[in-house]
């Protein structure tokens, strides 16, 4: 938990350069994180970054086979987005809650239905 508060605040203070880097590599993270924090889609979007934070485990941050100083930092993002993935699961498996977009589309093709 401390790791994610102390990481995160950087993100916050220095929120251009994440932004920056994903700009850069072409993802469109920010935008998918965006619609998941107003419950846009939010169980679909939750499996496809959790699949994605799986391949970056298993592509980018296999410390087990670095034998150079990377390895201390390739562990600690490994266990990063172990630690996400843990998060994106646990959101999956409680839904996107009453107050979001994805309720208030589902309250309103209800109420069209019902008509």
């Amino acid at each position: 938990m401390l790791f994610f508060i102390i990481f995160g605040w950087q993100r916050i203070i220095e929120f251009s350069g994440p932004i920056g880097y994903t700009d850069h590599s072409g993802l469109p993270l920010p935008t998918l994180s965006a619609a998941i924090a107003f419950g846009a889609w939010t169980l679909t979007l939750v499996l496809l970054l959790a699949v994605y934070a799986l391949a970056t485990v298993f592509i980018a941050h296999h410390y087990c086979t670095t034998t150079s100083s990377t390895g201390f930092e390739a562990e600690i993002n490994f266990y990063r987005n172990i630690s996400i993935i843990g998060g994106l699961l646990a959101l999956f498996a409680m839904g996107s809650g009453r107050y979001t977009l994805d309720e208030i589309l589902r309250s309103r093709a209800a109420t069209h239905a019902s008509k």
